[in-house]
C-alpha cells in the first residue's frame, strides 16, 4: 500500500515534549531559518469558536435595558455579571479570565464580525478562515498567507517543521496554503515503530519515501525531520507537566490548549498555532447563568486561564485571538435559545495586549439600530483585528496579500496590541 505525504501527515500526530532539549542537528538546520517573529520571540495563537457563539451573553451589555427586554429568560442578571467597565460585563462562567482583564492582559472587541450577510455556518466559517468574506473560491487561509508574506530575517532555505501547527485531525482552512503547516491530532498518539507494532510499516514507509530527499511538506531534510520526531517521541510526552496552578479542564479544548503550551515551551520554533472549540449553536435551551452555553464558557475560560498560567514568563510574548463565524439574534426564540445573527465578540489576550478595554463602537440594541431588524450591527470588521495581530505579531506587512480586497492598512487597526 502506498503512503502519500498528505495521508501520513493527516493521519498521524507528531509528538513533542516540553522538557526535551533541542539536538544539535535541529539547531543547525531545522531551526536554521529565523523569522521576524522568532527573532522577537512573538507567537500567535488563533482560536475558532465553531457554531456561532452568543457574544451578547458572553460579554453582556448589562446597562442596555433593551438587552433584558429582548431576552426575558436567558439574560444574565445584572447582579451576576462580572463588571468590566460599568457598561459591559462577563458571563459568570468566564470568571477564570477576569484576573487577566484586571491585570491589563485581556482586551475585547464587541460588535465585530464579517460584513458578509450569510447565516450559513459553513460559508461563514470559510469566509472568516480564508479572510475573504463573500468569496468562496479562495483556496488558502489568511494565517497561512500571513506567514508566507512576513519579513524574513535571513534567506535560509529551511525552517522548523513546527512553525505553524493546528491541534486538529486535519489542517483547517486558516492554515491551508503554500506555507508548510502541520496538523497534530494529539501529541501522544504518534508512533514511530518501537512500542506499537502497527506503526512500524508506516514508519518504515515514511523513512523510505523521504530518504535522501527534501521533504516538501516540512521543508526540512527527511532524515533530520524524522529523527527529530523519533527523538521527541522517545522523550515520552506523557512526562510533560504543566506549571503549578495551570489546571486544564478535561474537555477537548482544554487538552488542545495544554498541547499548544507544550509545543510552545518545547522551543521548537512555533510561531503560529490554531485550535477550535465547538458546541456554540444554541438554538434551544441555551440557558443563562447555568445551562448549555455556561458549560461551554466554563471550559473556554478555564482553558485560557490555565494556558496563561502554564506559559509563565513566556506569556508576555504570546497573543491569543478568538473568533466565531457570526453572532446570534438579539432576541431569544420560542425554545429558549437564539438563532443565527450577525455581529459578535472577539477576545485578544496576551502580554503585548493593551487590555482592560472593550474596543469598537457600540451600535445599540434598539430596533432602529439593529441589522435587518434582528441582529446586533457590525461596527468593526474582523479583519481589522486579525490584520493587526498578523502585522504586529508575525511581521506580515502586506495586508493586501493577507486580506485581499479589504483595503486594510495600519490606519484601520484598533491598536489593541502595543507596538
Amino acid at each position: 500500500m502506498s503512503l502519500t505525504r498528505r495521508a501520513f501527515m493527516k493521519g498521524g500526530a507528531m509528538a513533542v515534549v516540553g522538557s526535551a532539549a533541542v539536538p544539535a542537528f535541529l539547531t543547525r538546520s531545522v531551526l536554521a531559518e529565523v523569522t521576524t517573529a522568532q527573532a522577537q520571540g512573538k507567537k500567535l495563537v488563533v482560536i475558532f469558536q465553531r457554531g456561532a457563539a452568543d457574544g451578547l451573553n458572553i460579554v453582556v451589555p448589562y446597562r442596555e435595558k433593551t438587552y433584558y427586554d429582548l431576552r426575558p429568560s436567558i439574560n444574565i442578571p445584572q447582579d451576576q455579571v462580572l463588571d468590566l467597565d460599568g457598561f459591559f460585563g462577563l458571563h459568570p462562567s468566564m470568571q477564570p479570565v477576569k484576573p487577566l482583564w484586571d491585570a491589563g492582559h485581556l482586551a475585547i472587541v464587541h460588535a465585530c464580525g464579517s460584513p458578509d450577510p450569510t447565516r450559513s455556518h459553513f460559508d461563514a466559517q470559510d469566509y472568516m478562515e480564508s479572510g475573504t468574506p463573500g468569496f468562496k473560491a479562495t483556496p488558502d487561509g489568511w494565517l497561512n498567507r500571513a506567514l508566507s508574506v512576513q519579513n524574513r530575517a535571513c534567506s535560509c532555505d529551511q525552517h522548523s517543521p513546527f512553525l505553524a501547527v493546528a491541534i486538529a485531525p486535519e489542517l483547517p482552512l486558516t492554515l491551508t496554503g503554500k506555507f508548510p503547516a502541520v496538523a497534530l491530532n494529539n501529541v501522544k498518539d504518534f508512533n514511530v515503530g518501537g512500542q506499537n507494532p502497527a506503526a512500524q510499516p508506516i514508519a518504515a514507509s515514511f523513512e523510505s519515501m523521504y530518504d535522501d530527499s527534501v521533504n516538501a511538506v516540512l521543508h526540512g531534510t527527511a532524515a533530520e525531520t524524522f529523527e527529530a520526531v523519533k527523538m521527541l517521541k522517545a522523550a515520552d510526552p506523557d512526562q510533560y507537566v504543566p506549571a503549578a496552578g495551570a489546571d486544564y479542564p478535561k474537555g477537548q479544548f482544554g487538552q488542545s490548549m495544554r498541547q499548544i503550551a507544550q509545543l510552545l515551551k518545547a522551543n521548537l520554533g512555533v510561531e503560529a498555532a490554531f485550535a477550535d472549540i465547538g458546541g456554540w449553536d444554541t438554538h434551544q435551551n441555551q440557558g443563562n447563568v447555568n445551562g448549555q452555553m455556561a458549560g461551554r464558557l466554563k471550559e473556554f475560560g478555564e482553558s485560557l486561564a490555565a494556558f496563561w498560567i502554564d506559559m509563565g514568563d513566556d506569556a508576555e510574548n504570546v497573543t491569543i485571538v478568538t473568533m466565531s463565524e457570526f453572532g446570534r439574534t438579539v432576541h431569544q426564540n420560542g425554545t429558549g435559545g437564539t438563532d443565527h445573527g450577525h455581529a459578535n465578540v472577539m477576545f485578544v489576550l496576551g502580554g503585548p495586549v493593551a487590555g482592560q478595554k472593550v474596543y469598537g463602537k457600540w451600535p445599540g440594541m434598539d430596533k432602529h439600530q439593529l441589522y435587518q431588524d434582528r441582529d446586533l450591527a457590525i461596527t468593526t470588521d474582523f479583519r481589522q483585528v486579525l490584520g493587526e495581530a498578523a502585522y504586529k505579531t508575525l511581521g506580515a506587512r502586506n495586508m493586501e496579500t493577507v486580506f485581499p480586497g479589504a483595503q486594510l492598512n495600519t490606519n484601520h487597526f484598533l491598536n489593541i496590541l502595543k507596538a
